[in-house]
């Protein structure tokens, strides 16, 4: 019988499948984008629309408290249980990005580790900090009004890398990881 045409160039060493894995539920990727908009809500609205900026900073410290408690009892790659070894070896990965060497990952990737850390600890200064500003006891109290600026210049800058290295990611690995982000699933490949 005759070899389908093409069939040659299949063989075994250069043969891939991928299909899709669920990797963030629903409750992770509604947090992450409800996130996104608060940030954007606060980052645009201080002093101008202290309603609306109040409103966003709370929400940011309920959905920051929601993800810690996520961060225990979520699904596998929701849960903090790889972050202390996704630290540790952050150096050298991000070290080894400068060669396009990347890994896979099906979760976060150590520098996604690092940016969700650093993130949500600038985000946690940055929201008890406003939300201390409008207090009786630290109304007009120069180091909390500087700590809150500060940490929300951080939040901005973080955001913006943020979003810088998963465009890189995506580019470099061939994914569409912004769309991962709204279906919860990833694509992986399996060599034959």
């Amino acid at each position: 019988m005759p070899e389908p045409r093409g069939a040659s160039d299949r063989t075994p060493a250069n043969r891939s499948v991928s299909r899709t894995v669920a990797v963030w539920d629903l409750p992770l990727r509604l947090w992450h984008w409800i996130l996104a908009a608060c940030v954007l809500v606060a980052w645009f609205t201080p002093t101008v629309y202290d309603g609306p900026h109040r409103i966003a900073g709370y929400a940011v410290i309920g959905l920051l408290a929601f993800r810690l408690v996520w961060g225990f009892l979520g699904s596998r790659y929701s849960r903090f249980r790889m972050i202390g070894v996704r630290l540790r070896v952050a150096p050298g990965y991000l070290w080894n990005l400068r060669r396009g060497i990347t890994g896979r990952y099906i979760g976060l990737n150590p520098a996604g580790t690092l940016m969700l850390v650093a993130l949500l600890a600038s985000l946690a200064v940055s929201a008890i900090t406003g939300a201390m500003s409008v207090t009786t006891t630290f109304f007009g109290v120069w180091w909390v009004e500087d700590t809150h600026a500060y940490a929300s210049d951080a939040v901005i800058v973080l955001v913006v890398l943020h979003v810088l290295g998963v465009v890189l990611m995506g580019m470099l690995q061939r994914e569409n990881l912004i769309g991962a982000m709204f279906t919860g699933r990833k694509r992986i490949r399996h060599h034959l």
